[in-house]
C-alpha cells in the first residue's frame, strides 16, 4: 500500500520539475533570442529596402506615377464640379472648386490633365452631348485663366447622359458635372526620372509647410520660380 502511495508522488515530483524546466527554459529563449538572429532584427519590421524597389519600379517604368498622381489629386482637392440645370455657367461653389484644382496643378507642372463633362438624362443625347463639352471647355478656360497652361489642359469630347453618378431620368445636380484627371506627363517620358522629379518633390514639401487656407495661386508660382 506504501509503494501504491508513493509512485504518484513520485510522478508528480517529476512533472513539476519538468514543469520548472520548462518555464526556465523558455524565460532564457525570450532573453537570447537576440543573439541568435540577425543583427537589426530586432527593429526591421519589413520595411527595409522598399525605398530601393520603389526607385528600381520607377526607373524601369514599372511603377505607374500617373495613377499615383490620378489618385492623390482626387483625394487632396475635389475633382467635380456641379452646374445648374441646361447650364454651362461656373456658380460661386464651382469656381471655388477650380481655384483649389487650380493650385494643386500648378505645383506640379509636368502633368497633363483633362476635364470630362456630364449631363443629366433630361433633354436628347445629341444635346447632351454637347452641353457636356460646352462644361467641359468653361472649366478649361477658367482654369486657364488662373495660370494653368493651356498645353496641359484638354476638355475631352463630352460623356452626355452616359455615365450618371445617380440612375434617374430626371433632373440631377450631381450627374450636372465636369470631371478634371490627372492623364500624365506633358513629356513623353512616362516617369520624369531624368533627374526633375526631385524638384517636384521639394517644391511639394515646401508648399505643404504653408497653411492651405493663405497658399494663394501667386504664392505657388513664387515657389515654382525659386
Amino acid at each position: 500500500m506504501q509503494s501504491l502511495k508513493t509512485k504518484p508522488l513520485g510522478v508528480i515530483g517529476m512533472v513539476t520539475a519538468a514543469l520548472a524546466l520548462a518555464a526556465c527554459g523558455s524565460s532564457n529563449d525570450q532573453v537570447y533570442t537576440q543573439f541568435h538572429s540577425e543583427a537589426g532584427a530586432l527593429v526591421d519590421t519589413g520595411g527595409f529596402g522598399n525605398a530601393t524597389l520603389n526607385n528600381k519600379l520607377v526607373m524601369t517604368g514599372e511603377r505607374q506615377y500617373t495613377f499615383d498622381l490620378a489618385n492623390r489629386f482626387a483625394t487632396e482637392v475635389e475633382s467635380t464640379v456641379n452646374f445648374a440645370f441646361n447650364s454651362a455657367q461656373l456658380d460661386g461653389n464651382a469656381q471655388a472648386v477650380l481655384r483649389k484644382q487650380a493650385g494643386w496643378i500648378q505645383q506640379f507642372p509636368e502633368v497633363r490633365f483633362r476635364v470630362y463633362g456630364h449631363t443629366d438624362a433630361v433633354g436628347s443625347s445629341r444635346f447632351n452631348k454637347h452641353l457636356g463639352q460646352q462644361r467641359a471647355n468653361v472649366v478649361v478656360s477658367y482654369l486657364t485663366n488662373l495660370g494653368v497652361s493651356r498645353s496641359r489642359l484638354e476638355a475631352v469630347v463630352s460623356f452626355g447622359e452616359t455615365q450618371p453618378l445617380v440612375v434617374t431620368q430626371g433632373q440631377e445636380r450631381r450627374n450636372r458635372r465636369t470631371v478634371t484627371e490627372v492623364t500624365g506627363f506633358v513629356k513623353r517620358h512616362p516617369t520624369v526620372m531624368d533627374g526633375k522629379y526631385a524638384q517636384i518633390i521639394y517644391r511639394d514639401y515646401v508648399a505643404s509647410a504653408v497653411a492651405t487656407s493663405t497658399l494663394s495661386t501667386s504664392e505657388v508660382s513664387g515657389l515654382d520660380a525659386n
